[in-house]
């Protein structure tokens, strides 16, 4: 390889950059180590901006450049944003651990650094998003702040965290997304149909790809905290015509939460709508959303949320989506484990409650006669 390498590297460093600008970010990084023309062209800031641009459609504005930039570049940001978040550590925490939950939990114990915590703001933290099916953008959008901190003022940090792109005062709203036959959706004559072959359900978790990257603006940190990959699709009741397609990543959440993880749950909402001139079903997006929730399946509030997603942006990542999947079902296991050990823990409660009520009837009566 080091031989081949030598012989071409007397071309023109020009034929050199037409080549490595049409690569994606990996290949772009295997060729940097082949010979020493291809990783000096390879640290060009113009490369990894047409290889972000490509991935990530919403960063083409002008104010997310000049961000990306105050960053350190466009290849940090890709090394930053590309690598999606691992957490593998629940495999390492005892199970009494998350059954433990204290009913209070003294603030003095939630944060170690209290300047940190007072340092966090929602208009620190911005929003990418971007949505693909088959490879080909539907959506991008970008979010500035925290637009429901807003409307909610203080009570932002003490009220379940949540972001609606649909229902932004910053930005404009969702509009018109309809994916249509002629992106390639299968052809379906009516929402009867779908429900008898799924055929909807099967391509929005085959094809659909969600990226949600939160920038910090203070720390100049990125991270994606998406799965990319659909966690599952289901229909949304009580309607019949909408499906809920779900994302997210595990997210730690040690000396801020009791539970140590939290789950970011990101959801992309699709109706099912009738196209007069077709005559076929289409597919329009409705809704964008986050959310936190810890172990027990409660929202994780403002406060609470900010510093997680902080954390966040410094934590495991990894290219390997297999891995990325897998850390997020370990998740599914470990959350399902504590619903069924909580059941049988009630179970054994009420049973102790109701021989006791027995044996103090059984006693009273005996009393009596």
């Amino acid at each position: 390889m080091s031989v081949q390498a030598e012989r071409i590297c007397p071309l023109s460093s020009d034929i050199f950059y037409d080549i490595l600008r049409r690569l994606d970010g990996a290949t772009l990084a295997t060729a940097a180590c082949t010979c020493a023309s291809f990783s000096s062209i390879s640290k060009e800031e113009r490369i990894w901006e047409n290889v972000c641009n490509s991935l990530w459609p919403s960063i083409k504005r002008d104010d997310v450049r000049t961000l990306i930039r105050s960053m350190g570049g466009f290849r940090k940001f890709y090394a930053d944003s590309y690598p999606l978040i691992v957490n593998k550590d629940l495999a390492l925490l005892p199970l009494d651990s998350f059954l433990e939950y204290p009913e209070e939990w003294p603030e003095a114990d939630f944060y170690e650094d209290f300047e940190e915590y007072e340092s966090l703001t929602p208009s620190d933290f911005v929003s990418l998003v971007d949505i693909r099916y088959k490879d080909k953008p539907i959506f991008s959008k970008v979010l500035w702040g925290i637009s429901e901190s807003d409307a909610l003022g203080r009570w932002f940090y003490n009220a379940p965290f949540h972001i609606d792109l649909g229902n932004s005062d910053v930005n404009d709203n969702i509009g018109k997304v309809i994916i249509t036959g002629e992106d390639g959706l299968p052809l379906i004559e009516s929402v009867d149909n779908e429900r008898k072959e799924g055929k909807l359900w099967m391509e929005l978790q085959d094809r659909l790809r969600l990226s949600w990257i939160i920038v910090n603006t203070k720390v100049k940190q990125a991270a994606n905290v998406s799965s990319f990959i659909p966690l599952g699709v289901q229909r949304h009741w009580p309607s019949d015509k909408d499906f809920l397609v779900r994302f997210g990543s595990v997210l730690p959440a040690e000396d801020i939460l009791p539970c140590q993880v939290v789950e970011c749950i990101l959801l992309v909402k699709f109706r099912m709508v009738n196209d007069t001139a077709s005559g076929c079903v289409n597919l329009e997006l409705t809704q964008v959303s986050m959310q936190l929730e810890d172990m027990e399946g409660f929202h994780v509030n403002g406060r609470n949320s900010l510093m997680v997603l902080n954390k966040a942006l410094s934590c495991r990542k990894s290219r390997n989506y297999s891995e990325v999947l897998e850390s997020c079902n370990l998740y599914s296991r470990v959350r399902s484990e504590i619903k069924e050990e909580k059941m049988r823990n009630e179970s054994r409660i009420d049973k102790m409650c109701i021989l006791s009520g027995v044996v103090a009837v059984v006693t009273f009566w005996l009393c009596i006669l």
